[in-house]
């Protein structure tokens, strides 16, 4: 711990949209914030390492000394982005993972939180994900992430390096739409299911996790399932704006479903506290004025 009890936390990724809110949350729990991204966070007075973690020299002097947590967001995120380009993908989401474990271990570090997404399990249908299904990947953003899991897998039962799992989509697209006046992609007939996590609520169980020590992966959701249709509908509702729909073919890697199982996570104390409507209400004014937000599907 830092002079005076408080916990020192790493947060890679910490200057995105869901990095930023879970700094702003571990600030006002008491924790001492260092940010390791390729952009400095809009908080002057936050630690910030700059630069990409892909370099070695820049992954040491994130994972400092003292350091008693790792959360661990910084990723690529985009399935398109990692089908065009695996390699970067797997440098990114892979290499760095390991490279951040290997240090966490090397300095003592007694928790590591991971980000990771339902791209790992690949398309299951309408079937509920759970922790225990199992990973069948097919795209590279969700093999990247799977193999980040399986190194913290056996980091953990090796080492004793603790961890969990947390996760661009369609909603930012609808933000952005109604903020110019642009209509909207659908891919598909838009009965495909999903379910939208706000950010709050991400952050509510990063460190739900954290507090209770937990490893091996944990889901975090809404509890809730919806059709992109229903989405769609709710941010017309939410922003005013008509957003016509143009349904082109689906991309690859596109699941019908992400339906799952979020009683693990409950079971700690997790509880989501946004419906969809209510989320999207407090994203829309930041689209409104110009300024990046997301609502987060895990």
């Amino acid at each position: 711990m830092a002079d005076g009890g408080r916990p020192r936390v790493l947060v890679t990724g910490g200057a995105g949209f869901i990095g930023r809110r879970l700094v702003k949350a571990l600030q006002d729990l008491g924790a001492e914030v260092t940010v390791a991204d390729k952009r400095p966070p809009r908080d002057p007075d936050v630690r910030a390492v700059v630069g990409d973690l892909c370099d070695p020299s820049v992954a040491d002097q994130a994972v400092s000394p003292g350091t008693d947590a790792v959360m661990h967001l910084a990723a690529v995120t985009s399935v398109l982005r990692s089908i065009e380009d695996p390699v970067e993908t797997y440098r990114t989401n892979v290499d760095v993972t390991a490279t951040l474990l290997e240090l966490a271990r090397n300095r003592g570090v007694a928790a590591f939180l991971l980000a990771s997404t339902n791209a790992v399990v690949g398309n299951v249908g309408r079937k509920v994900i759970t922790e225990q299904t199992p990973a069948r990947p097919l795209t590279p953003y969700g093999g990247t992430k799977a193999a980040a899991e399986m190194l913290l897998s056996y980091y953990s039962a090796s080492y004793g390096v603790a961890g969990m799992e947390a996760k661009d989509s369609f909603v930012p697209r609808l933000m952005r739409a109604a903020r110019d006046g642009r209509g909207v992609q659908v891919y598909g007939d838009g009965n495909q299911v999903r379910d939208l996590i706000h950010v709050d609520d991400i952050v509510a169980g990063i460190l739900t996790a954290w507090r209770a020590r937990a490893t091996g992966p944990l889901i975090l959701g809404a509890g809730e399932s919806l059709t992109v249709n229903d989405i769609l509908l709710a941010a017309r509702s939410v922003t005013g704006a008509p957003l016509p729909a143009e349904h082109i073919p689906a991309k690859p890697g596109e699941m019908p479903a992400v339906i799952v199982d979020i009683s693990a996570a409950r079971a700690l104390g997790y509880s989501p506290s946004c419906d969809l409507k209510s989320g999207l209400a407090t994203v829309w004014p930041d689209f409104a004025a110009g300024a990046k937000a997301v609502v987060t599907a895990p």
